[in-house]
């Protein structure tokens, strides 16, 4: 279902700006062993690293491998950077595009059966309903779901860790897009659509557990092919979503990666695994390109 959808899409492909630094339980380690491929050329080599925004506290991911490959990175590339220490680029960002007059209540953008278990949700973050009343839809749904993925035991994942990495070392963190373009992509979301997220944010724990429970084991074994099947299933319903959400923001960062490998150096680019994987992923577009993309783990 589209609700089940894009909370996978938040999760695995590359929308994940307000659920950053958020606690997690505490779960067994457990080993993982996330895809990695490299482009390259005589002066320049560029690493592909897909990540998941959102993962279990302990979850071991960092291989040898990865850390050799780590070390001779001069510099990061996230999809976006979110300051958790100065979060006003990302508050302005959602301010202007957030709030709308003129909106029903929340109340009324979800079926009456959902209504008490929209009421506990926002119980639980501590706003007052009318707050969220002047919110659009899917501002509204990112404000909620925050709280649930917390209860999944799920805090920020990859790309906070490589981020500290990276600055702690004096080396430079880039990004492909801005806070602003990425919740733009929620704003143009047709309203059914950011209805089905709505619900989708405040379904109960054993619900959303089992969306993540078959994405999460695929990332760790490195199966591409098994995060593809899952995004071609649910996106095959919905081209335009596909196409704003997916392909179309492939197509730019492939085209970023081709530019910048006119200057010599090696980068590590690291984004949702959801883009890394299928035929209209950034891999099969510098491929079409002419490419050889190399995978190293």
């Amino acid at each position: 279902m589209l609700k089940s959808l894009l909370r996978r899409v938040i999760a695995a492909a590359g929308l994940s700006l307000l659920l950053t630094g958020a606690p997690a339980e505490a779960r067994s380690p457990s080993a993982a062993s996330p895809a990695l491929w490299e482009v390259s050329d005589p002066d320049t080599t560029i690493y592909l690293f897909g990540t998941i925004h959102l993962l279990p506290k302990n979850t071991e991911w960092r291989t040898a491998k990865f850390n050799q490959v780590l070390a001779g990175t001069q510099e990061l590339v996230v999809e976006t950077i979110v300051d958790d220490k100065n979060p006003g680029k990302l508050m302005s960002a959602m301010a202007s595009l957030g709030f709308a007059p003129g909106l029903p209540p929340l109340a009324e953008r979800v079926p009456a059966a959902k209504r008490p278990a929209l009421q506990a949700a926002i119980k639980k973050i501590g706003l007052p309903p009318q707050a969220l009343d002047r919110m659009k839809t899917w501002t509204a749904a990112l404000i909620l779901l925050g709280p649930k993925f917390q209860e999944l035991g799920l805090s920020g994942g990859v790309e906070g860790v490589l981020r500290e990495t990276f600055s702690a070392q004096g080396k430079p963190i880039g990004e492909l897009e801005s806070n602003l373009e990425q919740l733009s992509f929620f704003d143009k979301l047709p309203e059914e659509a950011q209805r089905q997220l709505l619900e989708g944010a405040i379904e109960d724990k054993k619900a959303m557990d089992a969306d993540f429970g078959g994405m999460l084991r695929a990332w760790t074994r490195g199966d591409v092919v098994g995060i593809a099947k899952t995004f071609d299933k649910d996106l095959s319903g919905s081209p335009a979503l596909k196409q704003m959400l997916i392909r179309q923001r492939n197509a730019n960062w492939s085209k970023w990666i081709e530019r910048r490998m006119a200057q010599p150096g090696a980068v590590m680019v690291a984004v949702g695994a959801g883009h890394l994987a299928g035929r209209d992923s950034v891999i099969e577009m510098l491929k079409k390109d002419g490419y050889k993309v190399r995978r190293v783990q």
